[in-house]
């Protein structure tokens, strides 16, 4: 009895090739925790369609994926100088984000990453003219920009990466190969007709792997089901049950990711109302767990156990039967499964 992470391979992997199609030259991104799907799967699916390239995450997950993926590796995160030294291959590509670090990594196959609007990190406009030095002892495999998700200024994408090859090229940087995530389809195209002596090549995770959420569900099998009635005593903490029903026990815990949540931006005020609506409940205990049973998300009876969560199914819904099992709304970026069914 698991949870269990069920992928319709002929939808997913026809909303990969769309992605594909759409931009040419694609890096796919393979970090944290695989997108759900864990790296070596997706390490087998970048084979599977051609990549010569798989962004990572960190060095440590090269180190891991080198051994099921075997084109070049971007690692993301940006070298620091001191950081931990990691035995890598030759194919593995450093992300550098400061003079500093260029000057650190003599031989080394490097990506420039310059400082965009998201303000994370990068080299700045007034710190290129030291470049040009610094790069005569690495091995440029291009520029990068990590461009916000949201424009709320209204500022457009495609001139802020146009200021950017205007700048490098004021610099006289060499601009082969552009980096870039988070643009859409249509703005990479203009960019490319701007720019045909550079290639631009989109680092895309979210959206290739996880844009199609009908090709992906997660389910819970049902362990065990015990009838209540209203003020019997259960639980770790012994509290008493609030109606009659049932206490249904679910594979999925908090080692799986269950019950924990990544913050999210609430934007208008209906979605910062149910946030709030959410927060009062669970002062009182009141937690909506991600399991459905009968067409519905059912509360948690309590916090979610390590393995497994105990859910309460008031005595109006169908039973539940062991063996059963539950669909699951989860996080793929927060969530381990116990297996992955290919259908």
């Amino acid at each position: 009895m698991a949870l269990s992470l069920y992928v319709d391979n002929t939808r997913w992997r026809a909303h990969q090739k769309s992605v594909i199609d759409q931009f040419p030259g694609l890096i796919p991104v393979c970090k944290g925790n695989g997108y759900g799907f864990g790296h070596e799967r997706l390490s087998e699916e970048a084979s599977r369609f051609g990549a010569d390239m798989l962004a990572v995450g960190t060095t440590y997950e090269a180190a891991r994926i080198k051994d099921w993926f075997g084109g070049n590796l971007l690692v993301l995160t940006p070298f620091r100088r001191g950081e931990e030294p990691v035995p890598l291959p030759d194919r593995v590509i450093r992300s550098v984000s400061s003079v500093d670090g260029v000057h650190a990594l003599v031989g080394a196959r490097v990506v420039i990453e310059c400082m965009s609007s998201m303000k994370r990190h990068g080299v700045l406009e007034h710190e290129l003219g030291q470049l040009a030095g610094a790069i005569e002892n690495v091995r440029l495999e291009g520029f990068a920009l990590h461009l916000p998700l949201d424009r709320t200024d209204g500022s457009d994408a495609v001139e802020e990466v146009i200021g950017w090859m205007d700048r490098l090229r004021a610099a006289r940087l060499p601009l082969h190969t552009m980096f870039v995530s988070h643009l859409r389809a249509e703005e990479q195209a203009r960019l490319q007709q701007q720019f045909p002596q550079t290639r631009f090549r989109a680092r895309i995770g979210t959206r290739l792997w996880l844009g199609d959420h009908d090709s992906t569900q997660y389910r819970g099998a049902v362990l065990d089901v015990t009838r209540v009635s209203k003020g019997d005593r259960f639980g770790y903490r012994q509290q008493k049950a609030a109606s009659d029903g049932w206490l249904v026990v679910v594979a999925g815990g908090t080692s799986h990711g269950v019950g924990l949540e990544a913050p999210k931006a609430l934007h208008g005020v209906m979605p910062r109302a149910k946030g709030v609506a959410r927060a009062g409940l669970a002062t009182v205990n009141r937690n909506l767990s991600p399991f459905v049973w009968a067409g519905k998300q059912r509360w948690f009876a309590e916090p979610p156990h390590m393995q497994v969560s105990i859910l309460f199914v008031p005595s109006d819904a169908q039973e539940p039967r062991v063996g059963d099992e539950l669909v699951a709304h989860l996080r793929h970026t927060t969530t381990q499964f116990d297996r992955l069914v290919d259908h």
